[in-house]
């Protein structure tokens, strides 16, 4: 990587940083005005009043920053581009009327069907199940389908995480900046510039957010990360042909999508509505389990970052020792399970004897 490079990766971070920065607080004013505001409730962790639609200044550093300094845009970036002005405007309109669910996905899937439009595919997959004698199974038709899938998919799972003060932006830029080490590895710096911007952006927006946050990102900004995210690695990594790639970016956004699968599944087991939210997510559990808002985001931020890194260790290594790496990353997933579960039926049984030494006296 040339000078020249570096400084053009770091101008646009920059650039992108300080946008978002400088209108954030203007952004906070007009969701004020709008009545975009999260206001204190059983389910939510703040306890005064927040203005929501952050995403709006975060999408507008990414914007001008790319406009401004990535060449060249092909079609499937100005498609991305496009989507991601559609997605930006889906959250904010939420953010101000607070859409039902059902339309909200609607609308997901409409932008996420303008990249697909523009030639952005998913179109070949790692044959992990060695079907055959190729390396890769080609989706044929099914590709654009799965692409939109994946796209709403990723905003949803970004979304969800989005319950305490600097989490989904600070997990988004650790995802940014792995992509970002990933795309160099393989040749792609138009890539990299476009994830360099997301990454000064979520920066920029980030000192706003930590807790206590002065103003949050709402679904403005919590599906447009998703978006940005979703696609890029489409760009940079599942038309990367190894064997492994299709493991690179569900490690990078491993995180939330094990948050979203999880809530899935955990209230469809309990007999619950998988689609209304609760306080039940990984964070919410941090909380129960003692922490405070400071230490349950630290936590989850190293959990990304180590995610991030054995992504970027499965792009550095031969295929032998990444799928050793991959099996690590599961062994140490289920080990982090379980450990939680102990950790929760310690904390219930203490609860319990506290319980029982009250009713005593």
């Amino acid at each position: 990587m040339s000078s020249r490079e570096i400084i053009s990766f770091v101008v646009v971070l920059m650039l992108a940083g300080g946008i978002t920065a400088i209108l954030t607080p203007f952004v906070k004013k007009l969701a004020e005005r709008l009545g975009a505001v999260d206001m204190p409730s059983a389910r939510r962790v703040n306890t005064y009043p927040l203005p929501r639609m952050g995403g709006l200044a975060i999408a507008a550093g990414f914007f001008v920053a790319v406009l401004a300094l990535v060449r060249p845009l092909d079609s499937e970036l100005v498609g991305i581009l496009l989507g991601a002005v559609a997605i930006v405007l889906v959250g904010a309109v939420d953010d101000v009327v607070s859409l039902k669910p059902i339309v909200k996905l609607v609308l997901q899937i409409v932008a996420a069907t303008i990249p697909v439009l523009f030639g952005l595919r998913i179109d070949f997959f790692s044959n992990i199940f060695f079907i055959g004698e190729q390396p890769f199974i080609s989706l044929g038709a099914l590709a654009a389908p799965l692409t939109v899938c994946w796209i709403v998919g990723v905003c949803n799972a970004v979304n969800l995480i989005d319950g305490l003060d600097g989490l989904a932006c600070g997990v988004s830029a650790i995802a940014s900046l792995s992509i970002f080490f990933i795309v160099l590895q393989i040749g792609d710096p138009v890539t990299a510039m476009m994830v360099a911007a997301l990454t000064g952006a979520c920066l920029g927006f980030l000192p706003f957010n930590t807790n206590p946050s002065k103003i949050i990102m709402g679904d403005s900004g919590a599906l447009f990360l998703g978006y940005i995210l979703a696609t890029l690695s489409v760009v940079g990594m599942f038309k990367w042909y190894t064997l492994i790639s299709f493991a690179v970016p569900l490690l990078i956004v491993g995180l939330p999508l094990f948050e979203f699968v999880f809530s899935f599944l955990r209230r469809l087991f309990t007999g619950k509505n998988p689609f209304k939210a609760d306080k039940g997510h990984i964070h919410h559990r941090l909380l129960d389990l003692g922490m405070n808002q400071k230490q349950a985001v630290a936590v989850l931020y190293v959990v990304s970052a180590m995610l991030g890194l054995m992504a970027i260790v499965l792009t550095a290594r031969d295929e032998i020792r990444a799928m050793l790496v991959l099996i690590l990353a599961a062994a140490a997933a289920w080990l982090g399970i379980w450990l939680f579960g102990v950790a929760k039926r310690r904390k219930a049984r203490k609860q319990a004897r506290k319980g029982e030494n009250y009713e005593e006296n």
